[in-house]
């Protein structure tokens, strides 16, 4: 086998796990108006009917901010913003909804092409669309009128879910109606969480110019809870570049109101979609309201991924090498950090026989996922679970990590120390130097 041959297959194989997670779930794709006319929006269809093949339910919500500026301006005409919304006139509606049209049709023939040696060849992606956004008018806010922009007022879920269950996408536009038949302006953010949060989306995904998320100092952020993305926002709103703003924002809400989780990623690098949903790492800033890391006791379906974890480290000497019997037989002491079902992390306690103490052992981390903390948060959550058993004390043996367990509150102590049934099975040959950690001090 050839080394290209090779890698493809490894590749598919690192795949193949996402294939399964995402099979049957259901995302809203958000995708500006500034979006459809760069060059990289072919690839970005071609993505989403890839995506539609590998059996994701999809709701695509796409804005027309950039092409209701362009009809404006031809037209003779200006518009006021207040804080990011349009005002809208009712004698510009005509142009805006002229717009919305030209970019909804825009979409819908890169979904009907297929041309051969192209990612569309066979694809027939079916595109479905209607009334199932109900408008209000925004109102009066500040003093100001806002005219014919709205807000959503309700979401037909039966329609949308109906078209999912078909086996189409759903396309929908910036645009509502009222009762009354009017036409309101819509933002493409609002209607993309309030589908999202009708229809129970799984995850939604949304382009921006910029990409993923980064603080003032550039430092990257691949994920953030709800807590540290409020603090971002209220510390960036007037630093951040607007696309990156307005996407965390649209984000944090989503998750809010009680989706899962929001991507944000770029929509002028190729294969981001894909990359940020069917690689490990992804490809851009994840905000997730649920638990995006899990620590969870052991079971024996984890002993493999266990085995992977402390390997590296057994063949350095740094673990005790234990075979896949044992860890079967002691599965029950260990716990593990598992990262979108992948065991990054683990470690195992121990109580020792006639004394209110245990030992914390096999500590380890995926190299990659060394730093973060993850290794005091797994800490942590065993020393609970000593207190939980009425431990006074947890000991350690260790030949190369003293130093990293004296930061997190063990100190130094002595073979002597050991309770008796510890102590006779310590291992000379190996010299483990012994720290000891008072609990519930």
């Amino acid at each position: 086998m050839n080394s290209s041959n090779e890698h493809f297959l490894q590749w598919f194989r690192h795949v193949s796990p996402y294939i399964h997670a995402h099979r049957g779930k259901t995302f809203v794709i958000m995708i500006p108006g500034d979006c459809l006319a760069q060059e990289n929006f072919t690839n970005i269809v071609s993505d989403i009917a890839i995506l539609h093949s590998l059996g994701v339910r999809l709701v695509v919500v796409h804005g027309a901010r950039l092409q209701i500026e362009d009809e404006l301006t031809q037209a003779g005409y200006s518009s006021n913003f207040h804080h990011g919304a349009r005002i809208t006139e009712r004698e510009h509606l005509p142009y805006i909804v002229k717009a919305a049209g030209t970019a909804r049709c825009q979409v819908e023939a890169l979904f009907s092409s297929g041309l051969p040696n192209s990612p569309m060849f066979g694809a027939k992606i079916k595109v479905r669309g209607g009334n199932f956004i109900a408008a209000r008018p925004q109102g009066i806010i500040d003093g100001i009128d806002h005219q014919m922009t709205g807000k959503v007022r309700n979401v037909d879920r039966q329609a949308i879910v109906e078209i999912l269950q078909n086996n189409c996408i759903a396309l929908l536009s910036p645009i509502g109606y009222s009762i009354t038949g009017e036409v309101f302006n819509l933002s493409f953010t609002d209607v993309g969480i309030s589908v999202a949060n009708a229809i129970g989306a799984d995850k939604v995904l949304i382009f921006n110019d910029d990409g993923p998320i980064y603080d003032r100092n550039g430092t990257l952020f691949r994920q953030l809870n709800l807590a540290q993305c409020e603090q971002f926002l209220a510390e960036s709103s007037e630093h951040a570049p607007a696309n990156s703003y307005f996407s965390l924002r649209a984000g944090y809400t989503a998750c809010k109101k009680g989706v899962a989780r929001a991507h944000i990623i770029s929509s002028t690098e190729d294969g981001t979609l894909l990359r940020e949903l069917y690689t490990r790492d992804g490809s851009g800033t994840m905000v997730y309201s649920d638990s995006y890391e899990v620590i969870r006791p052991a079971g024996l379906q984890d002993v493999p991924g266990i085995l992977n974890v402390i390997s590296p480290l057994e063949q350095k000497g740094i673990l005790v090498k234990r075979s896949r019997e044992l860890l079967e037989n002691e599965i029950n002491y260990f716990t593990i950090l598992e990262k979108d079902n992948l065991i990054i992390g683990c470690a195992a306690l121990y109580p020792m026989q006639d004394s209110a103490a245990g030992e914390l052992a096999c500590v380890a981390m995926m190299k990659e996922y060394q730093k973060g903390g993850r290794a005091r948060t797994l800490l942590e959550h065993v020393e609970k679970q000593a207190v939980e058993l009425q431990l006074d004390e947890i000991y350690v043996l260790t030949t190369r990590t003293a130093h990293w367990f004296i930061e997190q509150g063990f100190v130094e102590s002595t073979v002597e120390a050991l309770p008796a049934s510890r102590k006779a099975l310590y291992n000379y040959q190996r010299n483990s130097k012994v720290l000891v950690k008072k609990l519930g001090i």
